[in-house]
């Protein structure tokens, strides 16, 4: 009998919602049906997302940045096909592979100078991993200090430096000696690290959740004090990283140079899951300083054929087609263009980011009618007015959003790289629109936000 998941595709197309309710996890189906994102997608192909009647929808997630070079890139596609067809050695344990080589060498390249050793793994939750045990085994301290309102991952490693209480509720206990500290706040950083007890600071150079901006001088003292109290200064660049926010990396907006990278997501083209760290010399001659210590950290299928592979191309395909550059000038120009709503809408409060990484955020107006409407939302479920924002946009406008974090009135964007001039004009003009409803009281979307209200103020009693 032959297989086929062309075929099984096919027979079972229309059941992804009743599979998912039966044997995986049933709220997430809860939430798409509720907020109207239940849709069965067929293809696709680069910034573009098509369902079952053909509709394009632009998609301004990317699985999470992943999709950094566009979905199904064909130089992509093409390095997988060839790896598979090639019939090469893989994850032979007692060796290692040439594919890993070079990507690495690739990586290094883009890098600060002082880095130059890099650990591969499967994704950035095992990046932080890696780089916690790396920090401790190499300044031989305990303490690992991050942020408020950070996020570094679920596993539980990586979720003793989540900066969000609802991603921590009832895991615990997390990792000992684990602290946060404000973000954007040297006062606050100096004190923690004066006890010269931290292993590492780990930060987000833009911070994912909120996309929150650090003042200038910021990383650049964040080096400095981290050189001063004998800490490990790492830049968690798995979301910010691979031209995200119109440079190769968001350090490189500051001209800081860390101790440790991570980097994942954008890697691989989001074809295979893949995670690294770039390191200095000594950190990663600390960590593996003896034969018998070759093996003290690694994972299974890290360095993997199709993940070099993929990265390989995917980083070939970011210099072909200027994605960096294409980043920060699209980019630029949606800021520039949503922010210069502001003065007409009492709702939009500002867009910021750098590059492709924007957040659109929202606050409480002045008058009295409008201001009435949004305590209403407030009340329900602090946030819930964005979802007035998202869900218009992609039930009039087909254009996929979300909210940037919990309890925020901010909606980010993290489209593929390759968006057009066209995609631009497509997002200027829909926030534009729906911004522009929600000043519309009373009318439908206002019914819409008391749908919303009534279904948040449901599961607040259950």
């Amino acid at each position: 009998m032959s297989f086929s998941i062309a075929e099984l595709f096919s027979e079972h197309f229309d059941k992804k919602f009743e599979l998912h309710e039966q044997h995986l996890n049933n709220q997430m189906v809860r939430v798409l049906r509720t907020i109207g994102y239940d849709r069965n997608y067929t293809k696709a192909v680069g910034q573009y997302l098509y369902d079952e009647d053909n509709t394009e929808y632009l998609d301004l997630l990317s699985g999470f940045g992943v999709f950094a070079v566009g979905r199904n890139h064909p130089t992509v596609i093409q390095a997988l096909q060839d790896t598979l067809s090639m019939e090469l050695p893989n994850l032979i344990q007692m060796d290692v592979s040439l594919l890993s080589g070079l990507l690495a060498e690739k990586i290094l390249a883009t890098v600060p100078d002082n880095l130059n050793k890099l650990f591969f793994c499967n994704s950035g939750t095992e990046a932080v991993e890696a780089a916690i045990k790396f920090a401790r085994y190499t300044t031989k301290r305990e303490h690992i200090l991050h942020c408020e309102h950070s996020f570094h991952g679920l596993s539980l490693g990586a979720l003793s430096l989540n900066g969000e209480e609802i991603f921590r509720e009832g895991f615990g206990p997390l990792l000992p000696a684990c602290s946060a500290i404000p973000f954007n706040d040297l006062e606050a950083l100096e004190q923690a690290l004066s006890n010269k007890d931290v292993a590492a600071f780990f930060v987000e150079p833009i911070q994912g959740k909120g996309v929150n901006i650090p003042d200038d001088n910021y990383l650049p003292e964040v080096e400095r004090l981290c050189k001063k109290y004998g800490t490990l200064f790492v830049a968690d660049e798995i979301q910010t990283g691979l031209g995200r926010t119109g440079e190769f990396w968001a350090i490189d907006h500051w001209q800081v140079k860390p101790d440790m990278i991570l980097m994942a997501k954008a890697l691989s083209g989001g074809f295979i899951p893949i995670g690294a760290v770039a390191m200095t010399q000594n950190i990663m001659d600390t960590v593996f300083n003896r034969m018998d210590r070759a093996v003290v950290h690694g994972s299974t299928f890290s360095k993997n054929n199709m993940a070099m592979a993929a990265g390989l191309a995917t980083l070939q395909v970011m210099e072909d087609e200027k994605l960096v550059e294409n980043s920060a000038r699209i980019g630029n120009d949606i800021i520039n263009s949503i922010q210069a709503s502001t003065h007409k809408y009492e709702f939009l409060k500002e867009a910021r980011g750098k590059g492709l990484m924007i957040a659109v955020e929202f606050q409480a107006p002045k008058s009295l009618k409008l201001k009435a409407a949004w305590a209403m939302l407030e009340a329900a479920n602090k946030g819930l007015f964005c979802q007035m924002v998202t869900i218009p946009l992609f039930k009039d406008h087909h254009m996929l959003t979300q909210v940037a974090g919990h309890g925020m009135n901010v909606v980010k964007l993290l489209p593929p790289l390759n968006i057009t001039s066209k995609d631009r004009d497509w997002i200027v003009d829909s926030f534009d629109a729906a911004i522009a409803e929600t000043h519309k009281i009373p009318g439908s979307i206002w019914d819409l936000g008391k749908n919303l209200a009534s279904h948040a103020i449901k599961n607040k009693k259950k």
